[in-house]
């Protein structure tokens, strides 16, 4: 066995942590958003599309974060209430309300998501240094969702970690809710 590989399997193993949201060498692009009076951030690689709030479809024994499915463009795609996610009451449905549909990874598939929102603002460029890790506590939703927060313009925007927000847990549940309704 090779030295090297010996002193990796013998020491303690850590967490692994989620990939940085850039290199230090370039800026964070991500994809603003308000929720109830938050500003929250995406990364823009994960960002399918963004359309305008449409009828859901319930489904029975979908986790209660979930709203419901829509057909787009012939795929059944469930849609989570992100508010509901964090253990907050939803939001009420404006004429600013979107979905925005997010690609995720779950057991090495690709499964989109549709994450209600209650505005879109814009994609800003973060730079790297402009982002600090999630804070110990304080937040308002659980810090294993946070990524980062990102300062813009004299205020922080809470940069999600779309792979713990999405756990593979419930998106299995969800895949199979939707599976189910179609």
């Amino acid at each position: 066995m090779n030295p090297t590989h010996a002193r990796a399997a013998s020491e303690p193993r850590t967490q692994i942590k989620a990939p940085a949201m850039a290199s230090a060498a370039e800026p964070a692009q991500v994809l603003t958003f308000v929720l109830a009076g938050e500003l929250y951030g995406i990364g823009i690689l994960s960002i399918k599309e963004i359309i305008s709030y449409t009828a859901l479809t319930t489904v029975p024994m979908m986790p209660a974060f979930a709203r419901g499915v829509i057909n787009l463009r012939g795929a059944v795609v469930p849609v989570v209430d992100l508010l509901a996610r964090f253990g907050k009451a939803s939001s009420e449905v404006t004429k600013r309300t979107c979905i925005v549909i997010v690609e995720v990874q779950t057991q090495g598939e690709r499964q989109d998501i549709g994450i209600v929102v209650d505005a879109v603002n814009e994609v800003l460029d973060i730079p790297a240094s402009e982002i600090e890790p999630p804070p110990a506590f304080g937040s308002s939703i659980r810090v294993d969702f946070i990524q980062g927060m990102g300062k813009v313009r004299g205020r922080f925007v809470i940069l999600l970690a779309l792979q713990h927000v999405m756990s593979t847990n419930d998106m299995l549940a969800l895949q199979s809710a939707a599976e189910n309704a179609h």
